[in-house]
């Protein structure tokens, strides 16, 4: 279904929403997010990258996961909590981010179907917004086989033309989205279809960081594992994981049993965000740890990226959205480390 939005159409069109809660980029404590708007009137288009990508909507950052309650001598109680939330829209996603989200869908379905990540990812729609420019220098999504205008991960895409959106719906959820606009949406003409191409060439010309020899980089970096290379690499690292942490694609996490009361005993087990930039990730309870400094950190930040995911999903992990780069308070790179690495010899 290809349709045509008058830009002026487009808080009409997110009123007609109300069956859903509608997501859209705000500007909050000096950064652009993804909030749930109340008022049809505060959504709008015109944004730069957000500091987080829609994974966050669908994996937060902590989650209860059960709680759990027992008396004295009495046998445990325990609840699970499958997140049950409405139907929701998510508006503004870059195909980078809509990428992403691809790839996590790998992680939690294809050895374990995870029913909190599921229940979650099944309630929204993911309404793209093609990059005709990019938004930010550090961006990378060409160099990692992406596109300005990429599809993947999306039930709806939209580009920005003169003064209307080009929509694009891929999926049964994204047309019955757009059929709730009704009237507000016209049939894309000739003239219209050849407006689109024309942006979306143009938004492939845009200069992007090149890597070098992507696809020779898996066996590159396998053959680095002990390169002096990564010493160098990350000297400056100060284990804040904020790389990870704004990522679109990293997924590791940690669970916790939180007590709020010993008598009787009530507490909940929650998941949280981790990172494997942080020194204790990898810490046993013996008190070794298999990655005891910055350079195997980092190693594992890169080659899981570029090398382990690759070998075992047969695509690469970093989708090239660049916050990685933009938000790093020491300025490490990973389009210069894998460009570093294919260029390394000892």
């Amino acid at each position: 279904m290809e349709k045509i939005l008058k830009k002026a159409s487009l808080q009409e069109w997110v009123a007609k929403l109300d069956s859903h809660d509608v997501y859209m980029p705000a500007f909050v404590d000096d950064n652009w997010n993804y909030v749930v708007i109340d008022d049809a009137k505060a959504a709008g288009l015109d944004f730069a990258k957000t500091i987080h990508s829609p994974k966050n909507i669908v994996f937060p950052q902590r989650e209860v996961m059960f709680t759990f309650e027992q008396e004295k001598g009495g046998a445990p109680v325990i609840a699970q909590t499958i997140p049950d939330p409405r139907p929701f829209v998510v508006f503004g996603v870059r195909s980078c981010d809509a990428k992403g989200l691809t790839l996590t869908d790998i992680v939690f379905s294809k050895e374990y179907e995870d029913p909190y990540y599921w229940a979650r990812r099944n309630k929204g729609v993911f309404v793209g917004l093609s990059c005709n420019e990019p938004p930010d220098r550090t961006c990378f999504c060409v160099s990692t086989g992406g596109s300005p205008h990429g599809e993947d991960g999306l039930d709806i895409q939209m580009t920005e033309l003169a003064d209307s959106y080009y929509v694009k719906s891929f999926t049964d959820k994204g047309k019955r989205i757009v059929e709730l606009g009704g009237s507000l949406f016209s049939a894309a003409a000739a003239k219209d279809k050849n407006e689109l191409e024309k942006v979306h060439a143009a938004s492939m010309t845009h200069q992007q960081r090149p890597i070098n020899n992507l696809a020779g980089a898996p066996a590159k970096l396998k053959d680095m594992f002990t390169a002096p290379f990564w010493d160098e690499k990350s000297k400056a690292c100060i284990q804040c994981g904020i790389c990870t942490f704004l990522c679109p694609t990293c997924h590791c996490f940690d669970m916790n049993d939180e007590v709020s009361s010993s008598a009787p005993l009530k507490g909940e087990r929650v998941r949280t965000w981790d990172t494997c930039q942080f020194p204790d990730f990898t810490m046993h309870s013996s008190g070794h740890n298999p990655r005891p400094d910055n350079a195997s950190r980092l190693r594992q930040r890169v080659c899981h990226k570029f090398q382990y995911f690759f070998e075992n999903h047969g695509v690469h992990q970093c989708t090239g959205c660049g916050r990685c780069v933009a938000k790093c308070p020491v300025g490490i790179d990973i389009v210069a480390a894998v460009n570093g690495a294919n260029d390394y010899a000892e």
